[in-house]
């Protein structure tokens, strides 16, 4: 029998090999409570490459560098094999105006120091990690290029981005000749489907692979949290984020309408005999948009309940419940778009969409 990762998934319109679930390490050189120490990271990273899983996710501003620290040393030996994505934008010198944003000082700076906390000459894909709303798209495209040419950097992706700017940079991209965006990392679970609006149709139609974030938002789709954890989010203070719960009220992640979610997820869960994080995960991976979604671990344990979503097979039934509960409304222009004034522009005939 093959290891559960060992069937791969092109990366957006590029010929990248990428695993169809991919580790996230946000929690790796983390001390707070929600971190992972170094010796389970390690034991995670072992078992994950040992599975067949070959693509690994960082960025610069996880754990202040501790998180590309962590992975440098453990993929030592085995660089060749893996593709590791990692990220810039964020600040890593607060005062510094010149130590966070797109531009390219950030982005060369930011590369040259993520080079040296891996222990690489290269790395595999480099995101765009946040829009920063300031720096002109054709320096950033420009820049991510002559990254590419000088071969620090193999491909580029973008991250948390309005889908008009990241469509706008693919086309400017492909009239200049300049290097093309390959991902698009963005927040997507049965508690957060509102990027389906846009950015999922958005980046299969221009050629991105998405890659989801939070895929079980924040645990809550795990079947961790119920109706008393709401009670935390009035009357108490909720300044401090050290605890994953405290993180998900903070964000709006953790409500009625989330557990109402987690409720029906866990029940497919039941009838399939497994967990719901694993019912979570597998139905981001029905999306045809998505090529890889984001294990975000702390455990080894977490970590093999994770790899058993790929053995979980939804039934139509099953996903229709699932869809219906997590629902959102689509929103102009989609509405229209999908009523029945629209269906005018075919002069009642039925013409089929393209495939």
């Amino acid at each position: 029998m093959s290891a559960p990762l060992e069937q791969y998934r092109l990366l957006g319109r590029s010929g990248l090999r990428v695993s169809r679930l991919s580790l996230g390490t946000m929690t790796f050189g983390v001390d707070a409570s929600w971190g992972c120490n170094d010796d389970e990271a390690e034991r995670v990273v072992n078992r994950y490459i040992d599975c067949g899983g070959n693509f690994i996710d960082t960025a610069n501003f996880y754990g202040n560098g501790g998180s590309e620290t962590v992975i440098g040393n453990l993929i030592q030996g085995r660089r060749q094999q893996l593709v590791v994505a990692t990220k810039y934008s964020l600040t890593m010198r607060r005062g510094d105006p010149n130590a966070s944003g797109n531009h390219r000082k950030n982005m060369v700076q930011s590369v040259e120091n993520s080079l040296r906390r891996l222990q690489t000459d290269f790395i595999d894909l480099l995101y765009l990690h946040v829009w920063d709303d300031r720096t002109p798209v054709d320096e950033i495209l420009r820049a991510f290029d002559d990254l590419v040419r000088s071969g620090k950097v193999l491909y580029i992706g973008i991250s948390d981005t309005p889908a008009w700017q990241a469509s706008r940079m693919q086309a400017i991209a492909e009239l200049r000749g300049w290097t093309p965006l390959a991902a698009l990392q963005i927040p997507y679970s049965l508690a957060e489907r509102t990027v389906e609006r846009e950015l999922l149709p958005m980046a299969r139609e221009m050629g991105m692979g998405v890659l989801p974030w939070s895929p079980l938002a924040g645990g809550i789709l795990s079947g961790k949290y119920d109706e008393g954890d709401l009670e935390d989010a009035a009357g108490s203070d909720r300044g401090g984020l050290d605890t994953r719960k405290a993180i998900n009220l903070a964000t709006g992640r953790l409500t009625p309408r989330t557990l109402a979610i987690a409720k029906e997820v866990t029940t497919v869960a039941r009838e399939l005999a497994c967990k719901p994080a694993q019912v979570a995960l597998a139905w981001t991976l029905l999306n045809p948009a998505v090529t890889s979604t984001i294990m975000g671990v702390r455990t080894l344990a977490q970590l093999e309940d994770n790899l058993a979503a790929l053995d979980v097979t939804l039934s139509d039934p099953q996903i229709l419940r699932l869809d219906e509960a997590s629902r959102i409304e689509p929103g102009f222009p989609h509405d229209l778009l999908g009523s029945p004034v629209a269906h005018e522009m075919f002069g009642a005939v039925d013409i089929e969409p393209r495939g």
